[in-house]
């Protein structure tokens, strides 16, 4: 359902007084603009139906003279926009309500992310946790009373740092708390996209949430315990009363990137975590480090060793990093195709055919038969091929011998392809030939060239000559357009003496289109599982090879 103009406005200005406005963000683009188009009718519908409803305008009675004055029309508009607006409050909310399970599914759906199966797995324990939290009714947060709070007893600094409050004191944590979790791994494993779809799908019930990070959230800790003891003395145990005001407001508290690297932290952490769980607050939390991985080498470490044992018995522990890490996926190198020629064009085709190749198949020669005739492929390295362009054009092949080729090779790397003139026409063909069957086989293809693509079949002065417009009117509308997306014009393509008709001309900017194609990020990484984890990557190649085998089995 899409939003738009009066309509989106009345949503956002509606929806975040319930729903929060980091919810409005996240909900597909296409129910909120339905919900716009629904608006917009129902408002119409029942503006209209008042006109011609034979039921008299309700009037409204002044208050001191008893004069009778029909209700403005925008009366009406603004009582059926709120309606509408409470209907999608409303829908809005029962969209979140699943959970994030539910809105993990409906983002993969839409295409917002890929099916990641052991993310899944992560994401079925947030839902756990979010179906606990349902049922959830945070205890009433009991502030202490300042006067029952004994002073700090004087003690050495570092004992006074780690031993704050009584040696006896117990804080029971209520049997109901629902087990928070501790998510961590290292940078790029999700768990800012995690902390989202948990946040932000939290059940109806749970009223009083928080999001911060922690860095932030200690600061603020910090400030108010120096509010405290401006107020009631430097030995006044503060930590309760900043503990029991934070608890009031957050039921659910959420830390992005918790860490413990200061040892003013350090030295309140364990009661600080102890105390908001005693009041009912349940934690979720990410960090980058496992919690027996916190405070390393700080000061009195050990004194810390409290605070780790509580995040472990308290909280679920997760490791989010998946055991293939796609990260480390290598990328393709930049672009296909590159000119001029010499040693940076070397280079470049040495990086692709490593990159396309199989690491497990050393670069050798190999032989295709075609029909009897053998065809040498001077390297081959899995399933990828390198040829210099006088060894793949410059012999007589044809048709047959590329359709053979791409049979054998996903990928192609041809070197020191020229700028061809009237003299190279026969090469020019066979060329155009070579690019339609890489092209229609869904094939790779790498590039270096004398010249840059547009010039390969036309001089520069004919490329300008081409900008400057010409007739065309013989030309189809599907050749027009294309020889519009590449800059070109028939004008200049009639007056190149390499190509004798029209349908030469047109295969030849077809060449170009396609060739341009080929050279986009989308067709370079198909296949390859670039960003995913093995099993998409898996399939994503599956699907590809299987493309490409229904293209072999038309062309037998």
């Amino acid at each position: 359902m899409p939003v738009s103009g009066p309509a989106a406005r009345l949503c956002v200005e509606y929806i975040p007084a319930t729903l929060g406005s980091r919810r409005v963000t996240i909900l597909p683009r296409g129910t909120r603009l339905a919900y716009g188009r629904q608006c917009r009718r129902g408002a119409h519908r029942s503006h209209a139906s008042v006109g011609r409803s034979r039921t008299p305008t309700p009037t409204i009675v002044h208050p001191t003279h008893g004069l009778k004055t029909r209700e403005p029309r925008h009366e009406y508009m603004r009582r059926y926009a709120t309606a509408a607006a409470n209907k999608v409050r409303s829908d809005v909310a029962s969209e979140l309500q699943g959970g994030p399970l539910r809105e993990y599914d409906s983002r993969v759906q839409q295409g917002r992310l890929r099916d990641d199966p052991y993310q899944r797995q992560i994401i079925e324990r947030l839902q756990d946790l979010h179906e606990r939290l349902r049922s959830y009714h945070p205890p009433t947060v009991i502030h202490p009373n300042p006067e029952t709070l004994d002073p700090q007893p004087r003690t050495s600094f570092l004992g006074s740092l780690f031993g704050r409050g009584k040696a006896n004191e117990e804080l029971t944590i209520p049997k109901s708390l629902p087990k928070g979790l501790y998510m961590y791994g290292d940078v790029g494993c999700g768990k800012t996209m995690l902390m989202d779809l948990f946040y932000d799908t939290l059940p109806s019930n749970i009223v009083s949430r928080s999001r911060i990070h922690f860095h932030n959230f200690m600061q603020d800790v910090h400030r108010r315990m120096h509010v405290v003891k401006m107020r009631y003395g430097n030995d006044f145990d503060a930590l309760p009363l900043v503990a029991a005001a934070i608890a009031e407001k957050s039921s659910v508290l959420c830390f992005d990137e918790f860490q413990c690297t200061d040892v003013a932290d350090a030295m309140i952490l364990r009661r600080l975590l102890e105390s908001l769980m005693s009041h009912g607050v349940v934690l979720i939390t990410t960090s980058n480090r496992h919690p027996d991985d916190l405070y390393k080498n700080g000061i009195q470490r050990e004194s810390f060793i409290p605070c780790i044992n509580l995040l472990k018995t308290a909280l679920d522990v997760i490791n989010l990093d998946s055991p293939t890490d796609y990260r480390k996926i290598p990328r393709p190198p930049s672009g296909v195709y590159h000119h001029p020629l010499g040693l940076d064009a070397d280079q470049h085709a040495q990086k692709w055919f490593e990159f396309l190749g199989d690491p497990k198949d050393p670069p050798h020669p190999a032989v295709q038969e075609v029909w009897g005739r053998k065809i040498e492929v001077p390297l081959a390295s899995g399933r990828a091929a390198q040829f210099s362009f006088q060894q793949l054009i410059g012999r007589a092949t044809g048709a047959a011998d590329y359709l053979e080729l791409v049979r054998n090779y996903d990928a192609f790397i041809i070197t020191d392809v020229p700028g061809m003139n009237l003299n190279q026409r026969d090469l020019a063909r066979r060329f155009i030939t070579f690019i339609d069957a890489v092209y229609e086989s869904r094939a790779k293809l790498v590039l270096t060239t004398e010249v840059p693509l547009t010039n390969l079949f036309l001089s520069e002065a004919e490329v300008k000559s081409s900008l400057q417009g010409g007739e065309g009117s013989d030309l189809s509308d599907a050749m027009r357009m294309m020889m519009d997306d590449l800059g070109l014009s028939m004008q200049a393509l009639k007056s190149t003496s390499i190509f004798s008709g029209d349908e030469e001309r047109f295969a030849f900017a077809r060449a170009l289109s396609r060739l341009s194609e080929m050279g986009s990020k989308q067709w370079v990484e198909r296949g390859l599982g670039v960003g995913m984890d093995a099993e998409q990557g898996k399939s994503e190649h599956d699907a590809w090879i299987k493309a490409r085998s229904h293209w072999s089995e038309d062309n037998m």
